[in-house]
C-alpha cells in the first residue's frame, strides 16, 4: 500500500479546498492510503512514514507561508531520509501574477533538496496546481489530477 501525505496551510479555507481535492485524486489510485494534515499538526515522523508528500500553501509575497517554511526548516533533522519519495505542491493566491509559480518552486526546491522525485506537467500548470482565491471547478480538477499523478508515480516506484 502506498501512503500519500498532504500537508497544507490555509488561512481562508481556499488552500484547504485544494488539499481535499488533491486527496480525492490520490484516493483514486488503487492501494493508496491518503493522510491530510494541516501544517500545525504535521511532524517529521509523518514525512518519514509517507511514500509521497504533497505540500500546499497560500501565496504570501511570492513564497509559502511562514508556518510552511518553519515546517520545512524543521525537516533538516531528517535530511537524507526522504530520498526517492515522490513530491508535489499546490498553492492558492489572491490574483494572477501574484507569485504562485515562485511559491510552488519554493516548496519544490525543498523536496528536491531532500532527494525526492517531482513529476511536472508538459501541457500546463507545469510546477503544480494553482488557484486564484477560492478554487473554481477547473482549478480543483488540476488538484485532483495532481493527487492522481503523485499517487500513481509513487505506486510505480514502490
Amino acid at each position: 500500500m502506498v501512503k500519500v501525505l498532504i500537508v497544507y496551510d490555509s488561512r481562508t479555507g481556499n488552500t484547504e479546498k485544494m488539499a481535499l481535492a488533491v486527496a480525492e485524486g490520490a484516493k483514486g489510485i488503487p492501494n493508496t492510503k491518503v493522510i491530510v494534515k494541516t501544517v500545525d499538526r504535521a511532524k517529521n515522523s509523518d514525512l518519514l512514514e509517507a511514500d509521497a508528500i504533497v505540500l500546499g500553501s497560500p501565496t504570501y509575497y511570492g513564497d509559502m507561508t511562514g508556518k510552511m517554511k518553519e515546517f520545512i526548516d524543521g525537516s533538516v533533522k531528517i535530511h537524507g531520509k526522504l530520498v526517492g519519495k515522490v513530491g508535489g505542491a499546490f498553492t492558492s493566491s489572491g490574483g494572477t501574477a501574484c507569485g504562485a509559480e515562485t511559491t510552488l518552486l519554493s516548496m519544490l526546491h525543498a523536496l528536491l533538496i531532500h532527494g525526492m522525485v517531482v513529476q511536472g506537467r508538459h501541457d500546463e500548470k507545469h510546477y503544480g496546481a494553482t488557484a486564484v482565491e477560492s478554487p473554481k471547478k477547473g482549478e480543483l480538477a488540476f488538484c485532483i489530477a495532481l493527487g492522481k499523478r503523485v499517487a500513481d508515480l509513487a505506486s510505480r516506484l514502490d
